[in-house]
């Protein structure tokens, strides 16, 4: 059954848009076919991360009815596909986002997941995006103002009796003023699912429009990424730079 996947934050700059690029690459590496939807119509960004800016046939059109879904779908090179949005503000004329239920629900049985990379802010548009899902991901970095967004965002999930599937905590820099981990699950009441570090490589792949998965798999932010891959999948990831070690430990340990 295909899961769709509205990832969110309610706070603009905290990542969700390279998470989700990113996301929707670590689940392809797992054999899923996976497709990434730029549900953030004013300000959009995932076709800038994965070179598909450009595009001819957009969400936006295909929501004003003058073009068909599988015309605004594209074939990344990775592997998974994408429903990218118009950086035109022209096409912003005539969109009708409370239509957006109906294009994840022709999505339905054509992919394993569909991840909405969702509008910032609790607007008409991130909550559409969550009434088009069955599942919710919150997305926040560790600072009080990003969580207290986060914790609204989660409470307007509930209220809309979606399933919240736990929190991603992206950009974590390791400083002391940052919020720590049973800090964050406290104030907002779900697991966190996900650790991601501040990583330079993350930079590097959005410059080049990659991956980071793709660009340097091994680096701290994509090991996080694909964690949480797993996690969605109910399977166990491990390091494969920390398995190395280990095996080095326990042959001297003999």
């Amino acid at each position: 059954m295909t899961r769709v996947i509205s990832i969110i934050s309610g706070k603009g700059g905290v990542g969700k848009t390279s998470l989700v690029s990113n996301l929707a690459a670590a689940l392809s590496d797992l054999g899923n076919d996976v497709i990434a939807v730029d549900t953030n119509l004013t300000t959009p960004n995932l076709g800038l991360h994965l070179g598909l800016h450009f595009a001819p046939k957009t969400l936006h059109h295909v929501l004003k009815g003058q073009t068909k879904l599988q015309d605004a779908t594209y074939d990344h090179s990775y592997g998974f596909k994408v429903i990218p949005a118009s950086i035109s503000t022209d096409e912003l004329k005539g969109v009708d986002i409370g239509k957006l239920p109906e294009v994840t629900l022709n999505l339905i049985g054509k992919a394993d997941y569909v991840l909405m990379d969702s509008a910032a802010g609790l607007g008409r548009e991130a909550v559409s995006s969550m009434n088009a899902a069955n599942e919710i991901l919150i997305v926040t970095n560790p600072e009080i103002s990003a969580v207290t967004d986060a914790l609204k965002t989660i409470k307007i999930a509930e209220t809309l009796h979606k399933r919240v599937i736990g929190v991603a905590v992206n950009r974590i820099k390791g400083k002391k003023y940052e919020m720590g981990r049973k800090e964050i699950q406290n104030l907002v009441g779900y697991p966190i699912i996900a650790q991601i570090p501040e990583d330079k490589s993350m930079g590097e792949a959005i410059a080049a429009k990659r991956t980071v998965i793709e660009m340097n798999g091994g680096s701290p932010a994509a090991n996080e990424i694909k964690r949480l891959a797993y996690h969605l999948e109910g399977r166990h990831y491990r390091n494969p730079k920390v398995h190395v070690f280990e095996k080095i430990r326990n042959l001297f340990s003999k």
